[in-house]
């Protein structure tokens, strides 16, 4: 027997079947319609912070797209492309453990570990061209640094389960600590405090040259830090280490942005 999917007048008829004339043709025509309105008020909705929350991420790879194509790579900050390319694998895991999972989330950071790593590409080229006997060391300062990070994450996942149950055992504070959701044994905790790293970048370069910097980046970074503030109240598990790490963020950034103003514009 037909089931009704929009309400006790509609039931699933074949298209073939619907006429001009038919009470179904209204159902029929108008599906997308009753699906929209039920995507407009769903709990990841352009309704929600979960919703502009990510969407405001997308900034973070589309900058970086737009810098690849009109920019020089000049302008290219190597320690920060680098730094998102890590940070962006740790949220492609937590945009999947998040409840409500967040697919928009997942897109545009695994958009971003691609145009970070594009930037990394055009930034190697243009010094092994520019500066043939710095470059070099210099590239490999830098995979020692990634190198270095991919070795501390590889052995937290190692460690992960062993130290849980130990602290497990332990009883007490301990015990709490392995059962927070949002402690150092989940994702929840390590993709949010990571984001720290993009913020000490910001510090480290305080007195960058304003014309080495990249208005767009700077641009996606103060804004995505001041909606995700908002965010890490709204999403399960609450999340404070999110809203600390924002904050700075968009401070940070916020600076950035402010001197790269200033001196193109003013």
């Amino acid at each position: 027997k037909p089931q009704s999917l929009f309400g006790s007048g509609c039931a699933v008829v074949p298209s073939n079947r619907i006429g001009a004339d038919s009470p179904h043709a209204r159902c029929f025509v108008f599906p997308s319609l009753f699906e929209a309105m039920a995507w407009l008020s769903s709990a990841t909705g352009p309704m929600t912070t979960h919703f502009w929350g990510p969407v405001a991420n997308w900034g973070l790879s589309l900058s970086a797209i737009y810098d690849a194509n009109t920019k020089g790579p000049e302008i290219i900050n190597e320690r920060m492309s680098a730094t998102q390319v890590i940070y962006s694998g740790l949220f492609v895991r937590f945009a999947w453990c998040v409840q409500p999972r967040n697919y928009i989330l997942f897109g545009c950071h695994t958009a971003n570990v691609a145009a970070q790593g594009n930037q990394l590409r055009r930034w190697g080229d243009h010094k092994l061209k520019t500066e043939p006997d710095t470059a070099p060391a210099q590239l490999q300062s830098l995979s020692y640094l990634g190198g270095g990070a991919a070795a501390v994450l590889a052995a937290s996942l190692i460690a992960r389960k062993p130290l849980m149950s130990a602290f497990s055992n332990m009883g007490g504070p301990f015990a709490a600590v392995a059962a927070m959701p949002a402690g150092p044994f989940y994702i929840h905790f390590w993709a949010p405090n990571f984001k720290w790293a993009l913020s000490i970048n910001n510090i480290l370069d305080y007195n960058r040259p304003t014309e080495n910097i990249s208005l767009s980046m700077t641009s996606a970074m103060t804004l995505t830090g001041t909606i995700f503030m908002r965010w890490s109240f709204v999403i399960t598990p609450v999340n404070y280490s999110l809203f600390f790490v924002n904050l700075v963020l968009s401070t940070s950034s916020g600076y950035h942005l402010a001197r790269k103003i200033k001196a193109d514009y003013f």
